[in-house]
């Protein structure tokens, strides 16, 4: 095939010339540098062509090209017209491809459908590590699912990585952008670059992940009936992914532009940090599924060494080239459109390993109690039946203690002030290993963290730790305090606040009682509670 690549000589343009080459496809690298075209296609043995896709493209079609494929992005900044270049493929009868992980760019690209259908060509977006490779590991790991709850991605290069410019421009773009995310069949507000969660890649490689925006959000809850798709990627520097945080928290009070001088700075420290790290890093796509032997956790991981990762955002387009007759006409996201098996041959050449683990889910709470978890009532059950992330709502009130020290511990640890009847909301979603809580009575929001530690169940707020002396009496959960510490320096018994806390079912309806009392006084400082039911949506 004749194969023309725009911005060929981008960071991921240039490992698919590469990799068409290696399969033996006439490649021609186009971009609007004539010397970087040159040099890259003098490289590969390939033709160039200089070439703005926003300007005249004669030059381009006079070589009457197969296939072309635009690496060039940012996607997000192609304008008002931003299919305006794979228009003018459908117009010439060529078949269209892209590597975009820009959410609306991506899902947007379906408008062309009926055009490239009457056109007789292909017209693909997001032929990338997102959606193409995730969707194809996801269709592949919910095969004989009786119901899909969560898919949770995970992309983290190494930092010995190229550092392109588009990348790293697309990045701060969303930083600390709002985006609405699919958790348990609705769509909940994030901020980008937030809520940093663990992933084992395989190898021993174990990094952080955090929030951002892909096209997986707005396809793959309709695709595969998902009730909550989560999607991270992180650095393998620490200082890097802080930073970002930072940039992000700032940017979610002050919504202020990323000015062209920020990316250049932010490029060149990058690229300053280059020789830390290391140059491995890997994807991790994780489906939480319910099979005919229970709810189980499948997992499709991949590791790239030898500075190798890359080429994995090339790999579903050198898949796709390489068969092209096997693609339906039209146009739309590259969503399953290729297998996984086909994916690992893309990457045999590579040096890349991938393995599929899979593994029992059982809630937190169900192990913790094990037999005991069977004397609660239903609806008690059902609220810590956490096999993704879950969404309670209800109603409740709520007492502040009015002593200094009481209301210095509620401000503290952020308790909601005096209300009655208020909306009260719960997320609780697995969180490396344990649970994460978000609550909010009428908007006052708080969070903690529970877990297991040496056997004890325990939760965290912040800096403090409690264990909890969980325990089941007459149809109803108890939660004592039994011991606590501040970072890794345990609490004394004198000082640690008392909680008479109990969760029971009423009128077929799970029903929450919270009393915790400040140490060394013993003064009330928050009393809450109420009724909670599953969300509806």
């Amino acid at each position: 095939m004749r194969i023309i690549v725009l911005g060929g000589y981008g960071v991921f343009g240039a490992k698919l010339v590469d990799l068409l080459t290696r399969d033996n496809h006439e490649v021609i690298v186009a971009g609007r540098s004539v010397e970087k075209a040159e040099a890259l296609a003098a490289q590969f043995g390939a033709g160039h062509l200089a070439v703005d896709r926003s300007g005249d493209l004669t030059p381009l079609w006079a070589l009457k090209p197969d296939a072309v494929v635009d690496a060039a992005g940012p996607f997000h900044a192609y304008g008002d017209d931003p299919y305006s270049f794979a228009k003018a493929c459908i117009a010439q009868g060529v078949n269209y491809l892209d590597l975009a992980d820009d959410p609306a760019f991506c899902a947007g690209i379906a408008a062309l459908d009926e055009a490239a259908k009457a056109a007789g060509v292909f017209v693909l977006s997001g032929v990338s590590s997102v959606p193409a490779i995730s969707s194809s590991a996801v269709a592949e790991l919910i095969k004989g699912a009786d119901e899909v709850d969560t898919i949770n991605t995970g992309i983290l290069p190494g930092n010995r990585a190229p550092r392109g410019r588009s990348v790293v421009a697309s990045i701060l773009h969303q930083c600390g952008a709002d985006f609405d995310v699919p958790i348990d069949g609705a769509n909940v507000p994030m901020r980008s670059w937030s809520r940093p969660a663990r992933f084992d890649i395989g190898k021993g490689i174990v990094r952080s992940g955090w929030m951002i925006e892909v096209p997986d959000h707005r396809l793959f809850a309709q695709a595969f009936g998902a009730r909550s798709v989560l999607f991270r990627a992180g650095l393998e520097l620490g200082v890097m992914n802080w930073s970002l945080a930072v940039l992000s928290w700032l940017r979610g009070f002050w919504r202020f532009p990323i000015p062209e001088w920020l990316i250049s700075l932010l490029l060149w420290l990058a690229k300053l940090l280059y020789p830390f790290g290391t140059d491995a890093g890997g994807m991790s796509v994780a489906v939480t599924v319910r099979s005919s032997v229970g709810w189980e956790r499948r997992t499709w991981r991949m590791v790239a060494t030898k500075g190798e990762g890359p080429y994995i955002p090339a790999v579903a387009a050198r898949v796709v080239l390489r068969a092209p007759a096997t693609i339906p006409k039209g146009a739309r996201p590259a969503v399953a459109i290729i297998s996984l098996d086909a994916i690992r041959d893309g990457m045999a050449d590579l040096a890349v390993s991938t393995e599929t683990l899979t593994q029992q889910v059982q809630p937190l709470f169900a192990r913790h109690l094990e037999a005991g978890n069977q004397d609660l009532p239903a609806a008690v059950q059902e609220l810590h039946a956490i096999y993704g992330p879950r969404r309670w709502v209800g109603r409740g009130a709520v007492t502040r203690g009015q002593s200094t020290w009481a209301r210095l511990l509620g401000a503290l640890f952020r308790f909601p002030t005096d209300a009655s009847d208020i909306p009260v909301s719960v997320m609780m979603t697995p969180y490396n290993g344990g649970e994460r809580w978000e609550r909010s009575f009428d908007g006052q929001k708080f969070r903690s963290y529970l877990g297991r530690h040496k056997g004890k169940m325990t939760e965290r707020f912040g800096p403090f730790t409690f264990t909890l002396g969980l325990y089941v009496d007459e149809d109803q959960l108890h939660f004592p305090v039994i011991a606590g510490r501040v970072g890794p320096i345990p609490l004394p018994q004198f000082a640690l606040p008392k909680s008479v806390s109990r969760e029971y079912e009423k009128d077929g309806r799970f029903h929450f009682d919270v009393s915790l009392m400040a140490p060394f006084t013993g003064a009330p400082v928050v009393h809450y509670q109420g009724w909670l039911e599953r969300s509806a949506s």
